[in-house]
């Protein structure tokens, strides 16, 4: 079926409700999905750093996780319901709000932080396809990469470099641009081999020393200063710290929740984001205590503590483990850069120009600008401060949240019209003043200032971990008292 290509139509067949029969999604397809949202090299560094940070402090760490998890839970499905009911995505569900094209244009901002971190990690995750051919060149013939070739750098990559760059975003764009149906099967895949990977490394470190392992770990539970009021303000930065690494994906979420049977599924699937902290957080810490009984014999200087799973896997120094638990990285790297990063460019782009693209023509859009952004990672970008710029750009995701969740549930009422979404007529409901619903707009403006100042004013720094939910709190107050006036 064509789409229509009427100038007076923002309707593509991506964008539009979901078939019912294609609301298969569950709890346990959830659970996968926030699972992969944790299962990355930053998501077990976080962790398993804060554990150290705290010095083991499993009450500050645990119950600061839990009380994030719990904050998590409530946003994702104020955001979630609304796509899951009508099977819109986040974009789509926008327009409601900001009108037309105001969704159309402030909807761009997810999609610049989606298509810069997709073609940042794009570069990491060449990284290890580059260390497994290096990997596998070396074990048959230990001589071969001191040829003059594998010597010769652009762009600060050499040969192999640049072959694992190429292979990882074709590979990518190739797997991501099939559709729903098939990410759902990578999600779920994913989300089940990496925890397989994880129980793998578990049962290394565990079984290497029983008695000193279970010992180490089993000490970490002390209840010691448990109600210490010192614990107060590091519970309050670990619940901060923890939901800002998820709220870049919550924003979003409804390009997810739309494929949910029903709002009880939801909700379930949910509350599985606390399982899956539980069981991240056990993994992670007790590697990370195990290898370093492994390699080191003793847990005494916190500071020396390695939390990155591949500077671990580099000390044990067993190459077969090395394999193995690459391969692990890659599927939880490559899970996650889809998640958070490639289809939310894909959405922004659809929704920016609805008429003109697809799937196929938005995965050549992303691939392109994913690749020039990779390749310049490391000799520009990566040297300028580009992620600043980024973090600004992500100061609007809050904002977004508030009024879009003030707008459906308190102004709205909940009503919705599925035919005008999709309409450039003016007359249309949501066309508001030539597509753009000022009030709505001067409040995501206000909210995103104070968002942002946790970035750019010295002095609100220590902020910053809680931008996202002053930015939301902000525009949300304020659309609610413009809207009722």
């Amino acid at each position: 079926m064509n789409q229509n290509k009427s100038k007076n139509s923002l309707l593509n067949w991506e964008l539009v409700s979901v078939n019912p029969n294609d609301k298969i999604w569950d709890w346990k397809d959830l659970f996968c999905f926030w699972g992969n949202n944790i299962q990355s090299i930053i998501g077990f560094s976080l962790i398993a750093s804060l554990y150290l940070v705290y010095e083991l402090n499993v009450f500050v760490v645990l119950f600061g996780t839990l009380i994030a998890s719990v904050f998590i839970y409530f946003f994702a499905n104020l955001i979630g319901k609304p796509s899951q009911k009508y099977g819109l995505p986040f974009l789509v569900i926008l327009r409601s709000s900001l009108g037309v094209k105001g969704a159309k244009y402030f909807g761009l901002f997810r999609g610049l932080v989606g298509i810069f971190m997709f073609g940042i990690q794009t570069y990491f995750l060449s990284r290890l396809f580059s260390f497994l051919i290096r990997i596998f060149i070396f074990s048959f013939d230990g001589t071969f990469l001191d040829h003059d070739i594998f010597l010769i750098f652009f762009l600060g990559l050499n040969i192999i470099d640049w072959v694992s760059f190429v292979f990882t975003i074709i590979l990518q764009a190739f797997l991501f641009s099939k559709g729903h149906q098939f990410n759902r099967s990578i999600i779920r895949f994913s989300a089940v081999i990496v925890y397989s990977g994880m129980l793998i490394f578990f049962l290394v470190v565990f079984l290497h020393d029983v008695k000193v392992v279970s010992a180490a770990f089993a000490d970490i539970f002390s209840i010691n200063n448990l109600f210490d009021k010192g614990n107060l303000a590091p519970l309050i930065t670990v619940a901060g710290t923890v939901f800002a690494y998820f709220s870049i994906v919550i924003v979003n979420y409804g390009d997810f929740s739309r494929y949910v049977k029903n709002e009880n599924e939801l909700k379930k699937g949910n509350l599985s984001l606390i399982l899956n902290l539980l069981i991240f957080s056990f993994f992670a810490v007790f590697i990370v205590i195990g290898a370093d009984i492994f390699l080191n014999k003793n847990l005494e200087n916190m500071e020396r503590i390695l939390t990155n799973p591949t500077d671990i896997i580099g000390k044990i120094n067993n190459t077969e483990l090395t394999v193995v638990v690459l391969f692990f990285i890659i599927f939880s790297s490559a899970s996650t850069n889809l998640i958070a990063n490639y289809i939310p460019t894909q959405n922004t782009l659809l929704n920016l120009m609805p008429t003109k693209l697809n799937l196929k023509t938005s995965a050549v859009i992303i691939t392109v600008l994913g690749f020039i952004i990779g390749i310049f990672w490391l000799p520009l970008l990566s040297q300028i401060g580009i992620l600043a710029f980024v973090d600004t750009f992500g100061a609007f995701f809050g904002p977004l949240f508030g009024v879009m969740v003030i707008d459906y549930y308190l102004v709205k009422k909940t009503n919705f019209d599925n035919k005008d979404i999709f309409s450039l007529e003016s007359d249309g409901l949501y066309f508001y003043s030539n597509g753009w619903h000022i009030k709505a707009i001067y409040s995501l403006v206000l909210g995103f200032i104070f968002a942002a100042s946790t970035i750019w004013n010295v002095n609100l720094m220590g902020f910053h971990s809680y931008s996202w939910m002053i930015g939301a709190f902000i525009s949300s107050l304020t659309y609610y008292l413009l809207a009722n006036k």
